[in-house]
């Protein structure tokens, strides 16, 4: 049998077909899960997933590199915010109310922001600036790790940029004491904070160069200590550039959402 499929292999058809259904099989599940998806999501922008139990591992290991912290300390406080039911219900029940709700699914999911959240739970960073907050996903996720930092004695505060004006409607409640929304251009906006920065996240405009505009804008903003966090660096290598350029390090983590059809975006680091 074997050998008459060794004979079969060396007949151009029949190995083309074998070929185009072997690499077929990589994407065959993607389908079912884009059907799937069609009819169980509302989203049709900013998609949200579970990661991997594999993929959120590799970022805890990945923090904890950037950081120097132990990774056992990293994925606890992954699981936190992965267990955050306050959160969770704030953000289901907030959007039940919005204009919005059309687009969004009513399960929660922080596929990379829980690597945003390990990153400022684990600095303990008294200023976070989060460029494009869109719907304020990312906003209440922060300011739920501020608001933990700030139980265990250490304050901190987070901005959030935006040009559409009904942007972050996340941002209620007690999540709104830690931090605020600047409306308008990103860069304007940026260039109007006067304190230094310890964590950046890059997720407005991702045309490259707006994107290395406000990296150049917050230059003098930064120390040694702080991390930038590039939302879009899965698309440009704009922030490895700049890391490049200001000699600091760069590594990239890569998502792998959970029964998902997207194959993930993920999260550019640079680190001094």
């Amino acid at each position: 049998m074997r050998s008459k499929f060794l004979f079969l292999k060396r007949i151009w058809i029949f190995s083309f077909l074998y070929r185009v259904y072997f690499a077929s099989s990589y994407f065959n599940k993607k389908y079912w899960q884009i059907f799937k998806w069609g009819f169980t999501s509302n989203e049709a922008t900013n998609f949200t997933y579970n990661l991997t139990d594999e993929n959120l591992l590799y970022l805890a290991h990945t923090v904890a590199l950037v950081l120097n912290k132990k990774p056992e300390e990293i994925k606890m406080y992954i699981d936190e915010l992965n267990n955050d039911l306050e959160l969770k219900n704030h953000i289901v029940t907030v959007t039940a109310n919005s204009s919005l709700k059309k687009y969004a699914d009513k399960q929660v999911h922080f596929a990379k922001r829980l690597g945003w959240y390990a990153f400022a739970r684990a600095m303990k960073p008294e200023l976070i600036v989060e460029t494009g907050v869109d719907k304020g996903l990312g906003s209440v996720v922060l300011c739920s790790a501020l608001l933990r930092n700030k139980a265990e004695g250490f304050e901190g505060k987070y901005i959030g940029t935006d040009i559409n004006p009904k942007a972050g409607y996340l941002l209620q409640s007690k999540y709104a004491t830690v931090g605020k929304i600047m409306y308008g251009d990103s860069i304007e906006s940026l260039k109007t904070i006067g304190d230094k920065i310890d964590l950046f996240i890059n997720d407005s405009d991702h045309s490259a160069e707006y994107e290395y505009q406000e990296y150049k804008t917050i230059k003098e903003k930064i120390t040694g200590k702080t991390i930038l966090l590039g939302d879009n660096s899965h698309v440009t290598d704009k922030l490895a550039l700049f890391a490049l350029e200001e000699k600091r390090k760069f590594v990239f983590f890569k998502e792998s959402p959970k029964d998902h059809w997207y194959p993930g975006a993920g999260i550019g680091i640079s680190f001094s």
